[in-house]
């Protein structure tokens, strides 16, 4: 639920036991498979192209040699959906993975949570200029002089509370508690902010536990319920959910997430899918949802299907992202403007603790490219293996987006995700 740098950062402080992966040995019978789709509709409007076949078997060979146990992404071009999957769901069955799992979408969760918010101010019941002490009195230092619109576009201020050094090893400390906002919030604000509200960007689960406080406190409902009964049954996501505080059934149909530490020989997986995201992700981090339903979701938040034109306006009204993010564009509320090789494209992702996965589209949102990697550093030190993994996973990341785009895949990308690039690309999408 991080930046690229902040993921690595994170990787330093945070990762429980060797907790989002066989190594290259995974590959042996894998079954890579590309261009298949998820039903009859889609499978009529498949990728033909050879071409789009090879590419895709490439970022899913690459993926896995550096120790995913699988890789899935669906890529619609505006007319046509293809999907690719490799390797397991779950290590303990080698129940092979499809593309059809549901899986633990991590920051991309912000999109609904800001969604929510600007559903709130068409209805008149939020200003996003008010200050959050206006919603949350008492609870926030300084709040009078934080917004709304503050919180959902990383202005506050506020330190994340991942980024606390010991938050993560506390985790590890018990593994199955379920955090709850009120210690999210101790854990941030025990550090001074990291600069006055609105005089910068730093991006901050914090601003999003807050966010969905704010939800809660003005409609009387829980999180997972505005999910529910505002985003997720209007749009026919039917296997779209917020964890409450875990997810509901990780068996057959579900991807589990690994942790791994990259620098450690043999390499430990860690099954993280039984762990209560619901608690530390939260607002932040914690929705469920399938590559099909987040593509779904994106297409109808970029065509103002779930708020007014205004509001859409409001979310693509971005702030330029300060130079260190390793990100190329700018962020929103709750949706960043990624500028790739291939062009522009609309989005999020997420890092959880034992998944990395990007969704992100067109402006229109009539192409979309979703994908997952289902595995994540638990290293609590830079290594070699941490720099592949995500040199291979951002590579992985833009050559969707030109695929999307029906683009060439830039040189350097390619010898990215080969590792015989000189320097490592920027993620397509923050975490």
């Amino acid at each position: 639920m991080t930046t690229k740098t902040g993921t690595l950062n994170m990787t330093r402080s945070r990762r429980m036991t060797a907790l989002v992966v066989a190594a290259a040995a995974v590959l042996t019978g894998t079954g890579v498979v590309t261009a298949s789709a998820a039903s009859a509709a889609e499978q009529s409007k498949a990728f033909g192209s050879a071409a789009h076949d090879s590419a895709m078997r490439d970022v899913a060979k690459h993926v896995l040699a550096i120790g995913a146990p699988g890789y899935m992404a669906r890529i619609n071009d505006g007319d046509r959906v293809a999907i690719t999957a490799a390797g397991v769901a779950d290590r303990a069955t080698g129940r092979r993975l499809t593309g059809r799992e549901q899986f633990e979408i991590g920051s991309n969760t912000k999109t609904f949570v800001a969604t929510l918010v600007l559903q709130m101010v068409d209805r008149g019941q939020l200003d996003l200029d008010a200050p959050v002490s206006k919603y949350l009195p008492g609870v926030v230092p300084n709040g009078e002089n934080i917004t709304v619109r503050m919180l959902l576009n990383h202005t506050s201020g506020l330190f994340s509370y991942t980024s606390d050094p010991d938050f993560f090893a506390n985790l590890q400390k018990d593994p199955q508690h379920v955090v709850t906002e009120r210690e999210l919030l101790d854990v941030a604000f025990k550090h001074e902010p990291n600069f006055a509200p609105g005089k910068g960007w730093s991006y901050s689960n914090t601003n999003y536990t807050l966010a969905g406080m704010i939800l809660q406190e003005l409609t009387g409902k829980r999180l997972p319920q505005l999910v529910q009964e505002r985003i997720a049954r209007p749009l026919g996501l039917r296997q779209t959910y917020l964890a409450d505080p875990r997810a509901t059934n990780t068996g057959p149909g579900y991807a589990h997430g690994y942790a791994v530490k990259f620098g450690e020989t043999p390499r430990t997986y860690t099954d993280i899918s039984d762990l209560p995201i619901g608690g530390w992700g939260g607002a932040a981090g914690a929705v469920i949802s399938t590559q099909k339903d987040l593509s779904r979701f994106l297409s109808a938040v970029l065509g103002a299907e779930l708020f007014s034109r205004e509001q859409l306006k409001q979310m693509k009204t971005t702030i330029a992202l300060p130079a260190g993010t390793g990100i190329e564009g700018s962020y929103g509320l709750g949706l960043f403007k990624i500028d790739s090789p291939c062009g522009t494209v609309w989005g999020h992702g997420g890092d959880t603790l034992g998944h990395h996965s990007t969704a992100v589209a067109s402006a229109d949102g009539r192409r979309t490219a979703v994908s997952d990697t289902t595995v994540e550093p638990s290293d609590t030190e830079e290594n070699d293996g941490v720099n592949r993994y995500y040199e291979v996973a951002f590579a992985a990341e833009y050559v969707t987006i030109c695929e999307m785009f029906d683009k060439p895949v830039p040189a350097a990308v390619i010898q990215a995700l080969h590792g015989t690039s000189t320097s490592t690309p920027t993620s397509a999408a923050a975490k």
